[in-house]
């Protein structure tokens, strides 16, 4: 019981110091703010939306930014602004699919391979390696392609293609944590290796995890604007930001505004995910916050 206290005081301390560090950088509270926002905007999306996303206006083409359309119209006549919004649910749907697959896959085959060793991490980090070795996009669009197009899929092989790379960290994390000296006190005093592993694995090798977290939510966005512009991702007329980006191109040189609302979108959000990562990487680790 005390061992459960002292843990759970740790982690208290821990999220304290990061709600102070976080509050201290400009750059990572906007970012979460913006964040927040964008969470908001996603969960009410059909609330402050001016227009219908799906609509068309066959008289209302390509129409720049006025004040019924704030941001213009696209080549069917659709409101640019309620398909933005409208494409946000879509955008942190697909992010946390991604990465939570991500998880689900390489959290635990990194645990197995970094605790267990031997013939058995040695295949997983031959398997890792390879997968590796793969551009994460062209591995993305094969598994879309075996799986068949759509959001759900394509996400779904994007965190399979992700899954490695967190593998990776969590097993390097777990060979070095496996030769503490409060690891081998814990199995001198006979605690089982699933205990060890819960109680003393995954709470010191968690802190690198959630920094790598946040940087492939930024990566997973990205990927589903890739997959949408291929038309292997949102399906028409479901609303994406790479879906908008998609159509935009085809009207770059007469409409060249239709490509600045999705695009500045993508980026401030991918920008958002690195800039709060970044800063948790130095909130956690004591010794970079005097750098």
């Amino acid at each position: 019981m005390s061992s459960t206290h002292s843990q759970a005081a740790g982690w208290g301390s821990k999220l304290l110091g990061v709600a102070h560090w976080l509050r201290r950088d400009l750059r990572a509270s906007l970012s979460l703010g913006f964040l927040l926002f964008l969470v908001g905007v996603a969960v009410f999306a059909t609330v402050i939306a001016p227009h219908s996303p799906t609509t068309q206006d066959v008289n209302s083409m390509l129409l720049p930014p006025s004040g019924d359309h704030w941001l213009g119209t696209d080549d069917l006549g659709r409101d640019v602004l309620s398909r933005l919004i409208h494409g946000a649910p879509a955008t942190l749907y697909a992010s946390s699919l991604a990465v939570g697959i991500a998880c689900l896959i390489g959290i635990p085959v990194g645990l197995v391979a970094g605790f267990v060793g031997g013939w058995l991490d040695d295949a997983i980090s031959r398997v890792v390696d390879t997968l590796l070795s793969f551009p994460a996009i062209v591995l993305a669009i094969g598994v879309t392609g075996a799986l068949g197009i759509g959001l759900t899929n394509g996400m779904i092989s994007v965190g399979i293609v992700f899954s490695p790379q967190l593998a990776r960290l969590v097993r390097a994390q777990t060979l070095i944590i496996r030769q503490e000296l409060y690891v081998d006190a814990a199995r001198c005093f006979g605690a089982s290796t699933v205990r060890i592993i819960v109680q003393h694995i995954v709470p010191n090798a968690i802190q690198p995890v959630i920094v790598q977290v946040t940087l492939l939510l930024a990566a997973s966005l990205l990927a589903e604007a890739s997959l949408s512009f291929l038309g292997l991702g949102v399906q028409p007329p479901q609303p994406s930001w790479g879906a908008m980006l998609a159509r935009a191109y085809n009207y770059l040189e007469i409409a060249p505004e239709q490509m600045y609302a999705p695009g500045f979108a993508i980026l401030l959000t991918a920008l958002s995910f690195n800039a709060l990562g970044e800063s948790l990487r130095v909130a956690l680790d004591p010794t970079m916050k005097h750098r």
